[in-house]
């Protein structure tokens, strides 16, 4: 195949794992710290936007936005609009990404009501102007505490709206069990919403993704990586048609592995051998300097899967995407009509 770069920028994507925050442009951060005049300097800005060799986790920047940041809902359809605006730019139709709205609410001071609503402004707003169908997954913040995670979910499910379509749990793993917030997600379901989870993303056991299955009952899994370490169980989950939304440029792994082992040992490599459902995704992507074409790029230089793997992968997202099933089986026919087109003319 010729440009490869240009035939994975022009498939039609999903994504199914970004978080908002994550996605700011630096301008948009440097504006802010300008207008707030927040205690953040020109050269911790730098470091917030340096991917090195060994990466830094990104919270401290998802957290300096709650804390410094945000504080008009008008930043936050901003925000919106500006992720969708790049999705858009590589393919990316139909796009599911998370938000915190605890740290909105504690920190911004943003009531829930008030915040939801400018995100969805901001949805409405890029499908409008950029094609692009965006959809919220509200998401618990996994270091506060079990009683914060069921208030969150209840604003949701009383403030519901087409374009929230579901919750996660986000932030750091370590210490911070699924089965902290399962009455949390039991309230989810009794509320209808759909739900996913992080789980085996810092190296963490593989029953964290058995317990986000079993117990809190999700419908996908967002990284998932240690499922690897117990086949019996990942045969289990390939059974059942579990979608994973995995990172290409996952910071934990980067930082661990060696830079000349990093591609050949990262679990994504194994997963699909297992029989799992990959989905590549973004996650932070301003932070982690990728592109949806990048994540999709990555999946063939450097875990080497071929475009016959790419049009799984494209279906893996179709069918883990909350959509309707009508939706979802004219995508299906219409989106591998397109990809074949492409690839027979690239």
């Amino acid at each position: 195949m010729g440009d490869i770069e240009n035939f994975v920028r022009s498939i039609p994507k999903v994504e199914l794992h970004c978080h908002l925050f994550g996605s700011v442009r630096r301008d948009t951060f440097a504006d802010l710290v300008q207008r707030e005049r927040a205690p953040i300097g020109e050269d911790e800005i730098a470091a917030f936007y340096t991917r090195g060799s060994k990466p830094v986790g990104v919270l401290r920047v998802l957290r300096a936005l709650d804390r410094h940041l945000v504080r008009r809902p008008d930043d936050l359809h901003r925000l919106t609009v500006e992720y969708l605006e790049d999705a858009a730019a590589h393919e990316v139709r139909y796009a599911e990404f998370f938000w915190n709205p605890t740290g909105t609410a504690r920190d911004s001071g943003i009531p829930y009501p008030v915040a939801v609503s400018a995100i969805v402004r901001g949805i409405r707003d890029a499908e409008r102007r950029f094609g692009i169908v965006g959809r919220l997954v509200p998401s618990i913040d996994r270091e506060g505490t079990p009683a914060e995670a069921l208030e969150m979910v209840r604003w949701v499910a009383g403030c519901r709206t087409d374009e929230v379509v579901g919750i996660g749990i986000d932030y750091r793993e370590v210490d911070r069990p699924p089965e902290l917030f399962a009455e949390a997600y039991a309230e989810a379901r009794r509320a209808g919403l759909r739900t996913t989870a992080h789980a085996g993303e810092f190296g963490m056991p593989w029953t964290h993704v058995q317990t986000a299955l079993d117990l809190l009952q999700v419908d996908r899994v967002d990284h998932g990586y240690t499922v690897v370490d117990a086949p019996d169980f990942a045969a289990r989950c390939a059974e059942r048609g579990t979608v994973f939304t995995v990172v290409p440029t996952n910071s934990y792994y980067l930082r661990t592995l060696a830079p000349e082992r990093w591609a050949l040992d990262h679990p994504i490599r194994r997963m699909p051998a297992l029989g799992l459902r990959v989905h590549p995704n973004t996650d932070d992507p301003t932070l982690h300097h990728v592109t949806p074409t990048g994540a999709w790029l990555k999946m063939v230089r450097d875990f080497g899967f071929g475009l016959d793997d790419l049009r799984g992968f494209m279906h893996n997202g179709i069918d883990g995407a909350w959509i309707d099933e009508g939706t979802r089986a004219r995508w299906r026919r219409e989106w591998t009509a397109e990809f074949d087109t492409l690839r027979a003319v690239a």
